[in-house]
């Protein structure tokens, strides 16, 4: 359960309000003084039975309460709509990281093609009877002919009770019950309640004159079914992730970090949110540069990217989060913990080298670590040019350099053989720099492109990558090549 505020009737009233249980608690025989304002005098409305017959189940994602109302709706008249897609067309931001609001979930059903009609509804405190009656007469004419509503009310009488979405389905004379689906239980179908209760938990009691009715009648117009997604992640996968996402961060006490969505990402910072949004423009930039020139695939799960202000936060962070202090003062890509991990205040090149490890990862089965490192390491100091990330040069060239003079840097065929373990832990110093500035000679040259795509399509043949890079070298003689390549290097600079 999460608090929520939804707008009020006419956009006059605030209603601070709570829907979706992911785990409800458990009901109890109704109480006076409740937070539901205790017993409400019951209208005296002779009705006969009605119920629709034939209504899907569906049970709710977390807090997705409303929208899962709307699905089974729609399914009952062969649409094929999901709580996803109703989601969707709320017009929600996902990084708010909750499901819909009255107002949010009307303009929903509206877009899906239903007719809402009147939703809020004022009635006296003082006398709430005739108002209660007249409601309920509505809701019930409504039910007969075959229209089921959405109605939002307290989800028990407990002091510290939610309030929630229900679809009614029905009425029953004879045992004066109200029969309604209950989206947050496995077991909601067809679900009845004492109308004497009913009519206690429906209305909100936030004005000490006026009570507000809140009741969506689900009349079909012409109704739609929405496009088939052409993302990765929808943006319900993406809500969802934000709320699991914020009770680990309660739970670890960074519970007032920002988030914003950087589609396949999401950002998190202890920055101002106009500020995270600046710094997330690097995150937003270069996937798309990214998805333009090398990769088909998105990573495969929705990764967080941890965007720290300074090297204090970063370590006090990284330290919750992981259970372990980081090794490196720039930042780190953690498969283990779904995420990337920055000290943005160090600069962008890191997040952008990170950035490819998870694309890459999602590309290629089990890359090899020069390609791996070779791309990261190309990007980690970027820029555009006519509208292609390019990489430039950067810090790591002065060492290669030294190295080249003193004749340390191993054959191309050596490079592309070594196993991950040789790659990092045997290390002296050039293995980064030399699949890095490989690949700029080969971006310099535009056979970079060219070779990635080659070798995404022959890596199963050639998982080093050595064959497909001779063949995109145009080379025989690769030790030649090494000498020109070795040339190539010197003469470039930095800064």
């Amino acid at each position: 359960m999460s608090t929520r505020t939804r707008a009020g009737w006419l956009g006059l009233l605030v209603f601070s309000v709570v829907a979706g249980c992911e785990r409800p608690p458990t009901p109890h025989p109704l109480e006076a003084g409740g937070a539901a304002g205790g017993p409400t005098p019951r209208s005296s409305v002779a009705l006969g039975s009605v119920t629709l017959a034939g209504v899907p189940f569906v049970k709710q994602k977390p807090d997705f309460c409303g929208e899962a109302c709307v699905e089974m709706a729609a399914r009952r008249l062969g649409k094929r709509i999901d709580q996803d897609a109703v989601f969707a067309e709320t017009g929600l931001d996902p990084a708010l990281g909750r499901g819909a609001y009255t107002k949010e979930l009307v303009r929903a059903a509206e877009r899906l093609g239903f007719v809402p009609g009147n939703v809020w509804t004022q009635i006296d405190a003082r006398d709430p009877a005739p108002g209660l009656g007249d409601a309920f007469r509505a809701l019930h004419a409504d039910l007969a002919r075959g229209v089921p509503s959405i109605v939002c009310m307290h989800y028990d009488e407990r002091p510290d009770t939610t309030e929630h979405f229900r679809l009614v389905v029905g009425y029953d004379q004879d045992s004066d019950e109200v029969v309604y689906h209950e989206p947050a239980e496995t077991d909601g179908a067809y679900r009845r309640m004492k109308r004497e209760r009913f009519e206690s938990l429906w209305p909100l009691k936030y004005d000490a004159a006026q009570w507000s009715l809140i009741r969506i009648p689900l009349s079909p117009g012409e109704l739609r079914e929405p496009p088939a997604a052409t993302s990765t992640f929808s943006p319900a996968d993406y809500a969802q992730h934000v709320m699991k996402l914020r009770e680990t961060l309660k739970e670890k006490g960074l519970g007032k970090l920002n988030v914003r969505i950087e589609e396949p990402f999401v950002v998190v910072g202890n920055d101002a949110p106009d500020t995270l949004a600046q710094r997330a423009q690097t995150v937003r930039w270069a996937a798309d540069h990214l998805e333009k020139d090398f990769f088909d695939k998105r990573p495969k799960r929705i990764l967080d990217v941890y965007l720290w202000s300074d090297a204090a936060s970063y370590q006090k962070g990284v330290l919750k989060l992981t259970n372990s202090a980081p090794t490196t003062p720039y930042g780190f890509y953690s498969p283990t913990h779904d995420g990337l991990f920055m000290n943005i205040a160090t600069g962008g090149g890191t997040l952008v080298h990170e950035i490819v490890h998870p694309y890459v990862e999602a590309d290629l089965i089990d890359a090899p670590a020069w390609i791996n490192e070779g791309l990261g390491s190309l990007f980690e100091q970027s820029a555009e040019r006519d509208g292609h990330i390019v990489g430039l040069t950067n810090w790591r060239l002065p060492g290669l350099q030294k190295a080249i003079t003193r004749g340390e840097v191993p054959s191309f065929r050596a490079l592309t053989q070594m196993s991950d373990r040789t790659f990092y832990d045997e290390d002296r110093g050039t293995n980064y720099a030399q699949a890095r500035y490989l690949f700029h000679y080969m971006q310099e040259r535009g056979q970079l492109i060219p070779f990635y795509e080659a070798y995404r399509a022959a890596q199963k043949s050639d998982p080093t990558g050595y064959a497909t890079l001779q063949k995109t070298l145009g080379e025989r003689d690769m030790d030649d090549f090494k000498k020109r390549w070795e040339a190539y290097v010197s003469g470039l600079r930095f800064p």
